[in-house]
């Protein structure tokens, strides 16, 4: 199996919410990815259980549900029953990190920990082997639609080598500005997910560029 597409629902019109998501179930894309902004982690607000319930209905990939939200231990819980396959909570936004991890994966989902672009990949060094998924950051969260930050590409293979050397197999994932632009670079640097927000559902083919996106790189095995 190859690397893994996950595009992003943000960048989605929600007049049409439903023809968007029936895209993706069409699509060769492999996950669908779910921001839960709550406007204090970042500036925004996106939308919580309810809409994340009502696109699990619709949806037959599985949900990568990414939350830039303070205290998300008391949300784990009710986003797995919500329909999330995927929880991923920020480093930044733990101040137990390892204990959120341990909650998440309580729950049977998969655990994941997102870095913000400004924070270094070393922080994670001490639960490499207890997570499923590294999310990072290559854009400043909060947004859709803003440019690749390319000191991402250095942190990637800092991560990848980490990984390497601990014997851990946490997926590598990668969310902000990535497009067909720049998808090879990611995956030769070590990434193994990409998110792909505007450059899918601003496309004039949303189904043909995530056809793209998943033709390029190497095989991986099922992850969910």
């Amino acid at each position: 199996m190859k690397h893994l597409i996950a595009p992003s629902l943000l960048a989605a019109d929600f007049t049409r919410l439903p023809e968007e998501v029936k895209m993706v179930n069409d699509s060769q894309a492999d996950w669908l990815h779910l921001d839960v902004m709550d406007g204090r982690f970042v500036p925004n607000i996106t939308f919580g259980m309810f809409i994340i319930e009502a696109i699990k209905k619709l949806s037959s990939k599985p949900l990568d549900v990414h939350l830039m939200i303070v205290e998300p231990e008391k949300y784990v819980e009710d986003i797995r029953k919500a329909g999330a396959d995927v929880i991923t909570v920020h480093y930044e936004a733990c101040t137990h990190l390892h204990r959120v991890i341990q909650q998440i994966k309580e729950t049977g989902a998969k655990a994941g920990v997102a870095l913000n672009p400004h924070t270094p990949a070393a922080v994670l060094e001490e639960v490499l082997e207890d997570i499923d998924l590294i999310l990072v950051m290559s854009v400043n969260p909060g947004f859709g639609g803003q440019k690749f930050i390319y000191n991402t590409i250095p942190k990637i293979r800092r991560l990848k080598d980490m990984l390497t050397v601990r014997n851990a197999h946490a997926l590598i994932e990668v969310d902000g500005g990535v497009g067909l632009q720049n998808a090879e670079t990611l995956l030769q640097a070590g990434a193994n997910v990409l998110v792909a927000g505007s450059s899918v559902f601003k496309s004039p083919d949303p189904t043909d560029t995530i056809r793209r996106l998943k033709e390029i790189g190497a095989e991986l095995k099922k992850f969910v």
